[in-house]
């Protein structure tokens, strides 16, 4: 076992390699972390974020299942493995382990995120949405929420509301190019309803 101090380094280090993209090399610090304490359920979590940021969702979905194993009660284990669910399109999966987080930590803006998107896609359309407006409510600059809960509008073709929220985040973060293809696709939709209307008068 590492002495707590220099467990924490070795975390911190990991995390800090996952924000620069460097999800091998944070990979193999937490590796390293099991390789002393085969139960640290920190080391499995951060394994399963860095899998899941490569795209490798069965390898993430091992690391994430260990780490529940260990401590079914984590939000942030729960709350990840409902996101890999979420990327494979299992969304009765997803909303499962993402309702658990949900009880967890309450109120938690990126777990409600996730929520109301994959509720949204698994055919509650409005229970969706509501979830994710919550979402918003709790972190209203937040380009992720901003963006998911434009696509969900779009879809439910709430041009207007869609509208909005893209423009928002070009605001936030003006090179967003999928902001500004989706606030294209508005447009295109808002003019295309608009003759459809026309041509039926």
């Amino acid at each position: 076992m590492y002495p707590a101090e220099e467990f924490n380094l070795l975390l911190k280090e990991a995390d800090k390699k996952k924000l620069q993209g460097e999800h091998i090399e944070a990979i193999k610090i937490c590796e390293q972390i099991l390789v002393n304490d085969l139960e640290c359920v920190e080391a499995y979590e951060e394994i399963g974020d860095n899998y899941l940021s490569l795209r490798y969702y069965d390898k993430a979905k091992k690391a994430l299942n260990r780490s529940l194993q260990l401590n079914p009660r984590s939000a942030n284990g729960n709350y990840l493995l409902g996101f890999v669910f979420s990327a494979v399109g299992d969304w009765k999966r997803s909303i499962e382990y993402l309702e658990r987080a949900d009880e967890i930590e309450a109120n938690h803006p990126e777990i409600l995120r996730c929520l109301g998107w994959s509720i949204f896609h698994e055919g509650q359309r409005k229970r969706g949405i509501i979830i994710l407006e919550r979402a918003l409510n709790l972190s209203q600059n937040d380009p992720l929420i901003l963006s998911d809960l434009g696509v969900c509008y779009l879809n439910d073709k709430n041009f207007e509301r869609a509208a909005v929220l893209f423009k928002k985040v070009l605001e936030i973060e003006p090179q967003n190019e999928k902001a500004r293809e989706c606030l294209n696709a508005v447009k295109f939709f808002q003019k295309e309803f608009k003759k459809l209307r026309n041509s039926k008068e």
